[in-house]
């Protein structure tokens, strides 16, 4: 099966190491399985800080917080299968209160934009249910692949 989503990274986040390979074999490995599929076409993933998100959250979501990922759809006629916006301050805040790898912390943020990209929301209880469940088999598919651990931070 040939991929039909192309990645664009922009990595703008000083100290994170991001290798391209890890983040394309995690793509491949999510869009094969066929549990969660999204728009064919560009995917573009940004790694930002926490000032940079509240700033994009303000300017479309009209709320100025910091927060973990934004998400903004496909748009088929433009060939793009979406934009996905991670805070790595978020990822390293949450992997040291909740004692996990970090590497695992950034993944789940890719997750959660991917599975918002395949029309999971986390707006209602019952919504957000679907999406935890919707994480934790993605996670696990992840993690039998050996594709968890490619993601490092000079600062953590």
């Amino acid at each position: 099966m040939n991929s039909t989503i192309q990645l664009e990274l922009n990595n703008q986040f000083n100290g994170l190491q991001v290798p391209f390979e890890a983040l394309c074999k995690q793509v491949e490995t999510l869009e094969k399985s066929e549990l969660f599929p999204i728009q064919a076409g560009e995917l573009s993933l940004a790694f930002v800080d926490d000032q940079t998100l509240a700033s994009i959250h303000a300017e479309f979501m009209d709320d100025p917080n910091p927060t973990d990922v934004i998400t903004f759809a496909a748009e088929p006629a433009m060939e793009s299968a979406g934009e996905i916006l991670i805070s790595v301050d978020r990822a390293i805040e949450q992997a040291r209160q909740q004692g996990v790898p970090f590497s695992h912390e950034l993944s789940l943020y890719f997750i959660h934009g991917w599975l918002h990209l395949a029309g999971y929301t986390d707006d209602t209880p019952e919504a957000i249910l679907e999406m935890r469940a919707a994480e934790k088999t993605a996670m696990r598919l992840l993690q039998d692949r050996g594709q968890l651990d490619d993601f490092t931070i000079t600062e953590f």
